[in-house]
């Protein structure tokens, strides 16, 4: 495996991404050290790359991102996985508002907490948090699978048109067209091959204790 370690301290952001992404085209793993939490780290990065930021990003990493396997040790700031369409987007840490917006494929996952709006407008694709998220969940959803391990806080699914929401702590309240609707055995199935594959270790009967959010029908 040919790697390559940029060091982004004091480089600006255009900088960096510019080194990104011809770096990329050569090398099968970037390590990016020294981040200082920088906004739109690998911002339409298109190469099958593997990317290591250690620390933390700011705001619209990856944005419209397709292919590239990101894993971020810190925390991410808005938008993280902003509009990706295929590809992965791992961050150890919290994230800010809005992650996982837009997104048309790939997965992306959020070990702790995140803040307003996961997963809004989002088409397809995954959006995994470990931790709580907070109002409006899924607002505008039109697709894809968005899984949230902790609990929930006001209006989640608001305006939700396609798509399924997963929640496996407490509601607080459903937006408008949004639904409780049974969670199936294929859903359980699914559920617990994609958590088992990130990592997150769960009890057989939590797969039980998920709640579907759907559109109202």
């Amino acid at each position: 495996m040919k790697e390559y370690l940029i060091d982004a301290s004091g480089m600006e952001e255009k900088e960096l991404n510019r080194t990104i992404k011809e770096q990329a085209k050569n090398h099968d793993k970037l390590i990016i050290d020294n981040p200082d939490s920088k906004h739109n780290i690998c911002a339409g990065l298109t190469e099958d790359v593997e990317i290591e930021i250690n620390g933390s990003a700011g705001y619209f990493v990856a944005t419209m991102a397709h292919r590239p396997r990101i894993h971020i040790t810190g925390n991410a700031g808005w938008f993280a996985g902003d509009n990706m369409t295929e590809g992965e987007l791992i961050i150890e840490g919290t994230a800010g508002d809005g992650a996982g917006q837009g997104i048309y494929g790939g997965t992306v996952i959020v070990k702790g907490n995140v803040g307003s709006r996961t997963g809004e407008i989002m088409k397809g694709g995954t959006v995994i948090v470990g931790g709580n998220s907070g109002f409006m969940t899924g607002l505008l959803m039109m697709g894809g699978r968005l899984i949230i391990l902790g609990d929930v806080t006001e209006d989640v699914g608001e305006s939700i048109m396609r798509g399924s929401i997963f929640v496996l702590g407490n509601v607080k309240s459903l937006g408008k067209n949004a639904v409780l609707e049974e969670t199936t055995l294929e859903d359980k199935m699914e559920l617990q091959e994609i958590l088992t594959e990130y990592g997150f270790k769960l009890a057989d009967e939590d797969y039980s204790n998920f709640k579907k959010i759907v559109n109202m029908q």
